[in-house]
């Protein structure tokens, strides 16, 4: 999943439940920085956001599976 390395504009809103879901392992963790691709900065946007949309209910604290 390393798409976004080069890109310097990304932003992670977490009420985009689908896109966050992509950097969830099967557990219901955040995937690290070595899977996702991400820069250090990116990475902590992309951990605030799924823990915004934790909070809120739009994804599950653990996963079902």
């Amino acid at each position: 999943m390393k798409k976004f390395k080069n890109d310097k504009d990304i932003y992670f809103d977490y009420r985009d439940a689908k896109t966050l879901g992509h950097y969830i392992d099967a557990y219901g963790r955040i995937e690290p920085i070595s899977k996702t691709g991400l820069s250090a900065k990116q990475q902590r946007q992309l951990a605030t956001a799924v823990k915004r949309a934790r909070h809120l209910a739009l994804l599950p604290f653990v996963s079902n599976n």
